[in-house]
């Protein structure tokens, strides 16, 4: 007792100079994160934009460093920093400022037309929020209308300056009988994925979860919160939250934040002005039972076996440099690992987890865990102006890299930029290029592929995929964004990650990674996009949106190698190889929703409460 009561006053005394909250502010406040990365484009901040999301920490010391020089502004930008300002008040020892509300000015600020509770003590000891989060988006098209809606509550706490303690709940729903109905579809498959818009293998950008299935669609509920301890240099915690690494606007290719959120042990140092370390360590969802791991359940025959998930875990690690204000680069690796329990030596922040591996598995006779490599940079150092870039390594050898090799490496990379306040005041443009070669983010055995919960957690395209993305955008006035937005996927030849082929000795990956990438076309889906969102108040936000898509399939005209999907099984479990109109109907329904093929128009509206 008396070791643990030193252990505490140690950190008293360390944890000192700081007193703003250490939660995450959510990646879907995009407004938020629009003005952040324009001051930062516009030189009034320095971003470390490879990690996310920000914390109401990070955001505070942000808006105040802004404020410092808010002479320089339009009145937009003024008008948006008094309204972020506001929102982050407490973080700024103050209560909010609302519409409709009760409040003394100094404690408590109790909000109606902006629903909320905020309240601090007068020595700035005890800071807490509770919100209401409440949303609807209703979707239609000549096809019939799909209604998602949410609802739920937020709370956040800061005790003492040095311990943040949040958690939210959100119930889901998707509603639409028609195109989300499990009855609508024959197969098995369709039934467990539930919602018919995000089913893991559909090659689009909407958040990923785990359904449970329902007449009229689908159901989840998403739990987020945690705890965390922080000082000025750094922090340590656990949560379950959506994280997203590398510079991207649409979608990163290391972490997209496209799966489920995880439960993960997280550290973050920033003892400097130039270094930043990121660490987690994740609890993953194989979705792959073990048939060696169930429980016995009595029935009146006797006892059933339910089978268990393979327990799943990752660790990863970033290191961020910036040399000079503005530039940033970053690099770090990560692995996807499965054991029966979690391996202490992934939980060593600072390491190598590839030689790890070795040292753990080598000689077993079995292949090495998952692991993985990337780098990223961004720079803007042009006023106006950011430029980024980012390379995922899977694997690598550099004799890939000869010209008598026809084997390719599996990367994935990606590049993009935007322009803000240029030429014209508040108009904004950007653009993201991706591409993955063959065999990125998959794995032979299927419980290490770069997923959680059968969700991709880098690109959503996945492998043998190319996306193209731009943006115009314009910001008339303080919340209101106007923005036209066009987007390419594209799907390439479709493989699975053979290691060996024991009918033909230069099968296996060897033959598959040796096809040439981005040859044949087999999915593809444009889609263009006007769209208004305006934010009434602090997380409230109403949005309009009329779009346009063509998805289409192809059939490629090449002989298929072992490795390649050209098709199902049949009803006795044998290989199909399709051709022709079955073939692009096969692959527009692996990879596309029914309700998003062909040709669409689609009409988006939505209002909400929070996120």
């Amino acid at each position: 007792m008396k070791r643990f009561a030193l252990v505490i006053l140690l950190l008293s005394v360390v944890l000192s100079g700081l007193r703003s909250q250490n939660i995450p502010v959510s990646m879907e406040y995009t407004q938020l994160y629009d003005f952040l990365d324009e001051m930062a484009a516009d030189g009034y901040i320095h971003l470390n934009s490879a990690i996310r999301p920000y914390t109401r920490r990070q955001v505070a010391e942000y808006l105040k460093e802004i404020e410092s020089q808010s002479t320089y502004f339009n009145k937009r930008q003024a008008d948006e920093l008094a309204f972020y300002m506001n929102e982050f008040a407490l973080e700024l020892d103050t209560v909010p400022d609302n519409w409709v509300e009760w409040t003394n000015r100094k404690t408590f600020n109790l909000s109606l037309a902006q629903p909320s509770f905020h309240y601090l003590t007068k020595e700035k000891n005890f800071k807490f929020t509770i919100r209401p989060i409440l949303g609807m988006d209703i979707y239609a098209s000549k096809k019939g209308a799909i209604m998602k809606r949410w609802y739920g509550a937020e709370i956040q706490a800061d005790i003492v300056g040095h311990v943040s303690i949040w958690g939210s709940l959100r119930d889901n729903s998707w509603n639409g009988k028609a195109m989300l109905s499990s009855k609508y579809y024959a197969d098995n498959s369709a039934k467990i994925d539930g919602a018919k818009l995000t089913k893991p293998a559909y090659l689009n950008n909407l958040a990923g979860t785990q359904y449970k299935e329902a007449s009229y669609g689908a159901d989840f509920s998403d739990s987020r919160g945690g705890i965390s301890l922080y000082t000025w240099w750094g922090s340590i915690g656990i949560q379950r939250e959506r994280i997203a690494w590398g510079d991207a606007y649409y979608s990163s290719s290391i972490l997209s934040a496209h799966n489920p959120a995880v439960p993960m042990i997280t550290l973050n140092l920033k003892p400097c002005c130039w270094f930043e370390f990121n660490y987690f360590h994740a609890w993953l969802v194989s979705n792959v039972l073990d048939s060696t791991d169930y429980y016995l359940e009595k029935t009146t025959a006797g006892y059933d076996k339910e089978y268990r998930p393979r327990g799943k875990y990752m660790a990863a690690n970033m290191f961020t440099f910036s040399p000079i204000r503005q530039l940033s680069f970053s690099l770090g690796n990560s692995i996807v690992y499965a054991e029966r329990q979690v391996q202490p030596a992934y939980f060593i922040p600072i390491a190598f987890f590839k030689s790890l591996d070795h040292l753990l598995t080598k000689g077993t006779g079995t292949e090495n865990q998952n692991s993985q490599v990337f780098f990223t940079i961004n720079t803007r150092n042009l006023r106006h102006v950011n430029v980024f870039a980012s390379v995922y390594v899977d694997e690598f050898s550099f004799s890939r890299l000869l010209k008598n090799n026809p084997e390719h490496n599996p990367v994935s990379y990606q590049v993009g930029m935007s322009v803000n306040n240029w030429p014209v005041k508040n108009l904004s443009y950007r653009f993201e290029f991706t591409r993955s070669n063959i065999a990125c983010y998959t794995h032979s055995i299927s419980v290490l592929n770069y997923t959680s919960n059968s969700y991709l957690m880098g690109h959503y395209l996945g492998d043998n995929a190319q996306n193209i993305y731009a943006q115009v955008a314009y910001k008339p006035v303080r919340g209101l964004k106007l923005q036209l937005t066009y987007t390419n996927d594209t799907k390439y030849n479709s493989y699975s990650y053979m290691r060996k082929d024991k009918s033909n000795p230069e099968g296996g990956i060897g033959q598959t990674i040796s096809q040439k990438p981005f040859a044949e076309k087999v999915y593809q889906n444009n889609t263009l996009t006007f769209g208004a969102i305006y934010e009434i108040f602090q997380n409230c936000y109403a949005v309009v949106d009329f779009s346009y898509n063509n998805a289409v399939g192809y059939a490629p005209s090449s002989t298929p190698i072992a490795s390649e999907d050209r098709g199902g099984v049949d009803a006795n479990g044998n290989r199909v190889v399709l051709t022709g109109e079955e073939l692009q109907q096969y692959y527009l329904n692996k990879f596309c929703p029914l309700y998003l093929q062909g040709s669409n128009f689609t009409f988006k509206a939505g209002l909400s409460f929070s996120f």
